[in-house]
């Protein structure tokens, strides 16, 4: 399981910002933001790109603090994601810093919806199904994915990734630029 909490603790101070101010930046509570500094909570990923966002930097600074800029991230080396309900699981495919796109292996368990709001941010997307189906709900209007079919959109539009049906879907995204 991916813990940021310290992490976000220590560059927080090291910008000399209090809880508070990360709040108020990232729109989020100040309570939230101590149970995750403290790891008592596992952020949404949307909280968590809130955070970043307000922190400037992106979710690879979390990752990796080399800048190993090598072309190949091994199967069993790839950093993974795994949200606070445990149904949807981000496995980043490409090195952390300093790329222009990143390509995410995004699993969704059956019957996954989302159970917070919609995320946006800079930047354009672009997903391919692998296997199963999913839905893909950009500005409020759901989109329908069935293996083989693929998706582009502009990210800086509210989007969400849910499960289709009960079945496990796959999908590799491409975003630049990185989010992660």
């Amino acid at each position: 399981m991916f813990s940021v909490g310290s992490e976000i603790r220590k560059l927080r101070k090291s910008k000399k910002m209090s809880i508070r101010q990360l709040a108020d930046k990232s729109g989020l509570s100040t309570g939230l933001i101590s149970q995750v500094e403290r790891n008592k909570v596992v952020p949404s990923i949307n909280a968590m790109l809130k955070i970043v966002e307000a922190l400037d930097v992106t979710m690879g600074y979390f990752f990796d603090r080399e800048k190993d800029l090598s072309a190949i991230v091994r199967k069993d080396e790839r950093h993974t994601i795994v949200t606070n309900d445990e149904s949807r699981i981000y496995e980043l495919l490409t090195p952390i810093d300093g790329r222009k796109i990143q390509f995410v292996l995004i699993t969704l368990k059956g019957g996954t919806k989302t159970k917070g709001s919609a995320i946006s941010h800079e930047g354009e997307e672009c997903g391919y199904v692998i296997k199963g189906s999913m839905a893909v709900v950009i500005g409020g209007k759901r989109y329908i994915l069935h293996e083989g079919d693929s998706i582009y959109f502009d990210s800086s539009k509210p989007h969400i990734y849910e499960s289709y049906n009960d079945e496990e879907s796959i999908s590799i995204w491409a975003m630049t630029p990185p989010s992660w």
